[in-house]
């Protein structure tokens, strides 16, 4: 994966939230635990199989792939250019990353977060529960490109190696061969 693929190479952790109930917003916390296989200690979403609400009706064994969502710290801004101002935690966001541009992440790439390594799964598609942090916050991280609807509310990833992550943390993607 070439860095023109992916843009910067690393950056840094400026935020960790969880919340053990379903909801927003998520509380902003000094350090997040993630557990292989299962996904944040002490957040709602954790668990072997999906805890997304709308999902977990539709099929409630279906594997949890959407265990930690990353935001880019670069949406702070943009929404506040928009005169939405939301802080961390409001997304429904467990990590915020500066200096790296998860948007643009592929499925399969694979990060070293603090002492944790996560895989990217899939990009987020943004449900209504963000309207109760602001009504006009949906569709500001909901755009469309032509026909294409383009997203810029995080990305999910899975835990594939347990640790401890923390703001100043390193975030970098890990090279695949």
């Amino acid at each position: 994966m070439s860095e023109a693929q992916t843009g910067e190479q690393k950056g840094t952790v400026v935020a960790v939230c969880r919340k053990a109930e379903p909801g927003l917003p998520k509380h902003v916390v000094t350090s997040i635990h993630l557990l292989e296989g299962l996904g944040i200690e002490g957040d709602y979403h954790a668990g072997l199989q999906v805890r997304h609400r709308y999902l977990a009706r539709k099929d409630p064994t279906r594997p949890n792939v959407r265990q930690v969502l990353l935001v880019d710290a670069t949406v702070y801004p943009e929404l506040a250019a928009q005169d939405i101002h939301v802080s961390h935690g409001m997304l429904g966001e467990n990590i915020v990353v500066d200096g790296l541009a998860v948007m643009k992440l592929p499925a399969g790439t694979r990060l070293h977060l603090g002492s944790a390594i996560i895989e990217i799964t899939e990009i987020r598609k943004p449900c209504t529960q963000l309207e109760e942090m602001d009504t006009r916050l949906l569709k500001a991280v909901s755009k469309r490109a032509g026909n294409k609807r383009m997203y810029q509310a995080g990305i999910m990833a899975r835990v594939l190696q347990e640790g401890w992550v923390r703001p100043g943390d390193s975030a970098h993607i890990i090279p695949q061969a």
